[in-house]
């Protein structure tokens, strides 16, 4: 018998509830799975920690929005997920959450290189129990959101860095080009050289904002 020894964290029980329901009705028969859970962050970073000093976990599941913890160290599961990789090697770290916009897709990839990657809107039990599979056998597992968004930018032949991105994904957000350097640590003169070339790189002819948006999003950048 093989046994998989799980990590659940998400801030909703009903949620994780669905999640052990669909793997344990999907699961191989030769397989026994342990599913431990958590609601927040304090919680999952005791059950990690005292994962990596016994049995570690052979899948860890994080949902990103999560209650923050006391000390405000750990305050979503991106940081979790980074405590997991460090501590527990061997884990493969799966992703699960409601965020869908480019700019988070990119930071989590960027920074996780999760092996697996699903918005939540996309799953359906049978894909839950699929991506399981396959992130056990022959990671990584994108769900499509997340699959369209890496085709679409690495097919794209221009190349934004973290700092344009940002600015990119803040301006969507309705901060103005003035505010920016609140979120950035650079100056307004630098960050309007940065906004032309942006427009530069997209071809944007008639040089507003809103045009610059409307071609970042087609291109798969927003």
């Amino acid at each position: 018998m093989k046994h998989l020894n799980i990590l659940m964290v998400d801030d909703h029980p009903i949620i994780i509830e669905g999640y052990q329901n669909v793997l344990m009705a999907t699961k191989e028969a030769d397989e026994i799975l342990l599913i431990d859970t958590a609601n927040n962050c304090d919680t999952a970073v005791i059950m990690i920690e005292r994962a990596s000093k016994g049995t570690p976990y052979d899948v860890c599941f994080f949902d990103i929005s999560l209650p923050a913890s006391e000390d405000g160290k750990y305050t979503s599961g991106e940081d979790l997920a980074l405590l997991a990789k460090k501590l527990l090697p061997n884990a493969k770290i799966v992703i699960l959450t409601m965020f869908n916009e480019s700019f988070r897709i990119h930071n989590i990839i960027k920074e996780i290189d999760p092996d697996g990657f699903l918005i939540k809107s996309d799953l359906t039990s049978m894909e839950l129990a699929d991506a399981f599979e396959q992130i056990l056998n022959s990671p990584p597992y994108y769900s499509s959101t997340v699959n369209n968004y890496v085709k679409k930018t690495f097919t794209s032949e221009i190349y934004v860095d973290d700092v344009n991105r940002k600015i990119l994904y803040l301006l969507s957000q309705g901060i103005k080009t003035k505010s920016l350097k609140e979120h950035i640590p650079l100056s307004t003169s630098a960050l309007e050289k940065r906004k032309k070339q942006l427009k530069l790189l997209f071809s944007v002819p008639d040089g507003k904002d809103e045009t610059l948006l409307q071609e970042a999003r087609e291109k798969g950048y927003l």
